[in-house]
C-alpha cells in the first residue's frame, strides 16, 4: 500500500509555523529591542538622571620661560624652597606605548613610578603581565620603577605599593589611569608651589584612537594628592577643584587591532561589547579612521545640549601643537598617533 503524502492543509500547521517564526525571530528581536533600548535611554538621560555637582574649574597659568615663582604667584600660590617629591601611581593593562610616552615625559619630574598590573581582566579572563613581560622597553626608568602583580584588579593594592615605594606626608601623588596623562609643566608646578590644594582633579583634553581626533576637554578622573595617612587610591569623584588643561588622556590609543579588541573585552566597560561582530578588526579599523564609537552608543550627557553638540564622530585636526614633545620626538614609532595615523595593523 502505497504511503499517504504529507497534508499541509491541517488546521494545527499555520500555528506550528508562528510558533517556529517566532522562536527564530525572538532572540533577534530581544537584541534589536536591548540596542534600541539603551540609545533611547542614553538620548532620554537628561529627563531621568541629575548631573554631578558642576566642577569649579581654577584657572591654568603657563608660558615658556617664565620664572616658576611668577607662575606660583599667579594662582595665588608661592615658591617653595624645595620641590616636593613626586610619585605616579597607575594600574596598567596592555597600554604599552602610552606608557612609554607617559613615563619619558615625566621621568624628569617623578621620584617613583608605581606600576600595578593584575594576571587577570576586570572581567575575570586570564592575561598576560604586559609590563613584566616588556621592561627592556622601559630600562631609562628601572632605577625608579615599583611593581606590583596582583590576582585580580583592585585599586586598593596601589596603597601597599605606594608605602613600599616609600611615599610619606607632605609628597606629591599623581593618582590615574595609564592613558590619562599630565603635561610636565603641570606637574613642575604642582611640585614647586606651596597653597596647592590637598586634592585636585586635573582637566585632561580628550582624544579618541589618537591625537588627530580631539573629543573635548571633560576629562576628570586623573588627580593629584598631598599625600597623608588618610590617602586612598581611587579613581571617582574626590572633590569639586579641578585643574584645567592639565594633561592628555588618549582613549584607545593603540598601534594594532587586537591591542583594541582586548582593551574592549578585558575593561571595566567590556559589557558595552554586544555583539560578537563588535570585534571584527575591519569594522574597528573603519570606525577608527572615521572616529565613530567603537560600541555604537550615544555620549552620556545630562542635558540635550550637551548630547546633541557631541553625537557623531569628532572632527579630524591637522594639528600636533601641544602634544608630549616625546611623541613629537619620536613621530616615526609613534606615527599612529599623529595626524593620518589612522592605519593600524592587525598583528
Amino acid at each position: 500500500m502505497a504511503p499517504r503524502p504529507l497534508r499541509l492543509t491541517s488546521k494545527r500547521a499555520p500555528w506550528r509555523l508562528l510558533f517556529i517564526i517566532l522562536l527564530v525571530l525572538f532572540p533577534i528581536c530581544v537584541i534589536g529591542i536591548f540596542t534600541y533600548a539603551q540609545k533611547i535611554s542614553y538620548f532620554l538621560r537628561p529627563l531621568w538622571d541629575n548631573p554631578p555637582p558642576p566642577f569649579k574649574r581654577l584657572p591654568h597659568y603657563y608660558a615658556e620661560n617664565v620664572s616658576m615663582e611668577h607662575l606660583c604667584n599667579l594662582h595665588g600660590w608661592s615658591l617653595r624652597t624645595e620641590p616636593r617629591r613626586v610619585f605616579d601611581g597607575i594600574i596598567c593593562s596592555n597600554e604599552l606605548d602610552i606608557l612609554e610616552i607617559r613615563w619619558r615625559k615625566l621621568h624628569p619630574y617623578i621620584t617613583k613610578f608605581v606600576i600595578l598590573e593584575s594576571n587577570a581582566t576586570f572581567t575575570g579572563i586570564p592575561k598576560p603581565l604586559f609590563f613584566a613581560s616588556n621592561q627592556g622597553q622601559f630600562a631609562f626608568a628601572e632605577d625608579k620603577v615599583i611593581h606590583g602583580v596582583f590576582p585580580g584588579q583592585q585599586r586598593t593594592a596601589v596603597n601597599s605599593l605606594l608605602l613600599r615605594a616609600g611615599i610619606s606626608n607632605g609628597d606629591l601623588l599623581i593618582m590615574s589611569d595609564t592613558d590619562k596623562i599630565p603635561s610636565p609643566h603641570t606637574v613642575k608646578l604642582l611640585q614647586w608651589c606651596d597653597g596647592i590644594p590637598p586634592v585636585l582633579h586635573l582637566e585632561l583634553r580628550h582624544y579618541i584612537y589618537s591625537f588627530e581626533l580631539p573629543v573635548d576637554c571633560s576629562s576628570w578622573h586623573a588627580t593629584v594628592h598631598i599625600y597623608s595617612p588618610w590617602t586612598r587610591y581611587r579613581h571617582s569623584r574626590q572633590t569639586d577643584l579641578i585643574f584645567s588643561d592639565a594633561g592628555w588622556h588618549c582613549s584607545f590609543c593603540f598601534q594594532r587591532l587586537k591591542e583594541i579588541v582586548f582593551k574592549m573585552t578585558a575593561y571595566s566597560h567590556a559589557y558595552r561589547v554586544r555583539r560578537k561582530d563588535y570585534l571584527n578588526y575591519s569594522r574597528i579599523h573603519k570606525l577608527i579612521c572615521s572616529g565613530d564609537d567603537l560600541f555604537d552608543m550615544l555620549p552620556e550627557e545630562y542635558t540635550f545640549q550637551e548630547l546633541i553638540k557631541k553625537m557623531g564622530s569628532p572632527r579630524h585636526s591637522a594639528s600636533a601643537v601641544h602634544l608630549p614633545a616625546y611623541l613629537i620626538e619620536n613621530a616615526d614609532k609613534f606615527w599612529f598617533l599623529l595626524p593620518g595615523g589612522c592605519l593600524r595593523s592587525s598583528e
